[in-house]
């Protein structure tokens, strides 16, 4: 089962019933302010968020079926540690808003190891989210990567990344 969120006023994250049936889950422009309660929904496949409230992606931990995740705007984050610890995200893609891409604003996080790490993952897109270097050195032994795509590096840094990776420059298709 799918569940829409949308732009909901709400401060608190809704009860749900059913929540191991949910499979699908998204949150799109909500003002929740937290989503911790998503820790619930033990079977989510599939998650896609705009605009993340929290300041840490720890809640990823908790949802052990997770395989896509997609979060457009997260400005509070700027460690990925978590991403480390999920064991079957497939595709991963994180964004900046679009005002701020427009703005040439990024969200700065202190490193792109926790994604190198995660050991089921074959798609990934970084759009404005960069390391403080601007590199993409730390993703280039993601063993199983297949496709990627990058906004905000400098082109001689991901034209370095494909040729040494071997990786398919394709957006992640839904």
């Amino acid at each position: 089962m799918h569940i829409d969120l949308l732009r909901d006023n709400a401060k608190t994250f809704p009860k749900i019933e059913n929540r191991l049936e949910i499979l699908s889950l998204r949150i799109w422009h909500c003002k929740y302010q937290t989503l911790q309660p998503l820790a619930e929904f033990q079977n989510l496949e599939k998650l896609v968020i705009a605009s993340f409230p929290d300041d840490s992606l720890d809640i990823v931990v908790s949802l052990p079926k997770l395989r896509y995740l997609r979060i457009l705007h997260m400005p509070k984050i700027s460690k990925l540690d978590a991403l480390s610890s999920t064991q079957f995200i497939e595709v991963l893609s994180l964004s900046t808003s679009p005002s701020w891409d427009s703005s040439g604003k990024c969200t700065i996080v202190e490193s792109l190891k926790p994604i190198a790490l995660m050991p089921s993952l074959k798609y990934l897109e970084l759009f404005g989210v960069c390391p403080v270097d601007i590199s993409l050195a730390e993703l280039d032994g993601c063993r199983n990567l297949q496709t990627a795509r990058f906004s905000r590096y400098p082109n001689d840094e991901v034209e370095r990344f494909y040729r040494l990776t071997g990786v398919e420059n394709q957006y992640v298709s839904d």
